[in-house]
């Protein structure tokens, strides 16, 4: 990964280096040890070991706000700053992100704090509408925002809204200041618009669910949740199915994509009741693999559901170029290949909830990375919302 596309104080390395300075890197906190990854290492994951869990409370009040719809987790690692991007359509209050401060080394998981909510804006300065002020003064987009990054280059964040079918509203990647104050939205790739009236293109609910900065911070992986239309019905119990992950430069230009293959519900709903599999969060490993969440609900005849949440590295050489197949259903091509890194399962957890965020986290005492995860309680009485710290064990 070239210096350049580092985060700050990995471009500090760089400058010293060329002056001929000594050099420290800064401490950030947060773990065992905050160093950060060296600009010329490579990342590599071979399992996981769970070093903690906490939740916070239902409903928390934070300065006005109800915390709940957690769907993306990211870690500025110059400031050790967390950001947690709710999911919330603008219906308990404006469209949100959090930042936070998580506190664990590998011999536990100690705290998560909240220290600030941030309102993100439209291009006209205003905050998201929900469904009933859109429906009065149909401006701009309803918010369903299910990711979020920040920028290796100059800190900058990166967020993800799956869209409303039924209104005619696609899924969009935007970038904005940490203020909240929108500063561009990448144009869309055609085969991501989506159409109210035919089945065609991405399905309502099942879009722009991941996205992750590739590993030279000049360009964008961004995963669908699930097949578009044309790409091939859902996942059952019996068979998987396949979604898209698409590559792109700053400007939005498509630089490549791939298909991932969806696995088959790990179980069958109950009878008249609902179940799906999809992926909820993907992150950068290096040049050339991912890691990619799936995540399954499965209602049963109390009308719970149960999650089968799966993390999987993919390896994307060998995979076809799928850009220019206007549909997969019938296309011949070869998908990423993948690798099961953890089943969560199997953690013996009191409960696994929704888990929809992923991140890195800050190197521990041992040299080893972390990642953490984060759960979408729905705003449900019935769900968690549930931080899990993991320490990675390397190949």
């Amino acid at each position: 990964m070239p210096l350049l596309c580092r985060s700050f104080f990995h471009r500090t390395l760089l400058c010293a280096a060329l002056l001929g300075l000594p050099w420290t890197l800064p401490a950030c906190g947060g773990g065992d040890d905050d160093t950060a990854v060296a600009a010329t290492e490579t990342r590599t994951v071979g399992a996981l070991r769970l070093i903690g869990e906490q939740r916070l409370p239902w409903r928390q009040d934070f300065r006005g706000t109800t915390v709940g719809g957690l769907s993306g987790i990211d870690r500025d690692p110059a400031s050790n700053r967390w950001v947690l991007i709710s999911d919330d359509r603008s219906d308990t209050g404006p469209a949100r992100l959090y930042t936070a401060q998580l506190s664990y080394t590998t011999q536990g998981f100690d705290g998560v704090t909240l220290t600030d909510v941030q309102f993100l804006r439209q291009a006209d300065g205003s905050t998201y509408p929900n469904a009933a002020q859109y429906a009065q003064r149909p401006v701009g987009d309803i918010p369903d925002l299910e990711t979020v990054r920040i920028d290796p280059l100059d800190g900058r964040l990166w967020y993800a809204s799956e869209g409303n079918r039924s209104l005619g509203l696609s899924p969009f990647v935007r970038q904005a200041e940490r203020t909240g104050t929108l500063v561009s939205t990448l144009p869309r790739p055609a085969l991501f618009t989506v159409s109210p009236t035919q089945e065609l293109g991405p399905r309502n609910n099942a879009t722009f669910e991941g996205l992750t900065f590739a590993a030279d911070g000049q360009s964008l992986w961004v995963a669908l949740e699930a097949p578009l239309y044309q790409d091939g019905p859902l996942p059952t119990a019996a068979r998987g199915a396949v979604a898209r992950l698409t590559r792109l430069d700053r400007s939005g230009r498509v630089l490549g994509q791939v298909a991932y293959a969806i696995d088959a519900l790990p179980a069958a709903p109950a009878p008249g009741k609902n179940a799906d599999n999809g992926i909820s969060e993907i992150l950068a490993i290096d040049e050339h693999r991912l890691l990619v969440l799936e995540r399954s609900g499965v209602q049963g005849a109390d009308d719970l559901y149960v999650n089968h949440i799966r993390l999987y590295e993919v390896d994307l050489r060998g995979a076809t170029d799928v850009a220019g197949l206007s549909a997969l259903a019938t296309a011949a091509y070869t998908p990423a290949a993948k690798r099961l890194v953890l089943n969560l399962n199997t953690l013996g957890l009191p409960r696994l909830d929704n888990i929809e965020g992923l991140a890195w986290g800050p190197r521990l005492a041992n040299g080893h990375d972390s990642l953490v995860m984060v759960s979408d309680d729905n705003f449900s009485g019935q769900q968690v919302t549930q931080f899990l710290a993991f320490e990675v064990m390397p190949r």
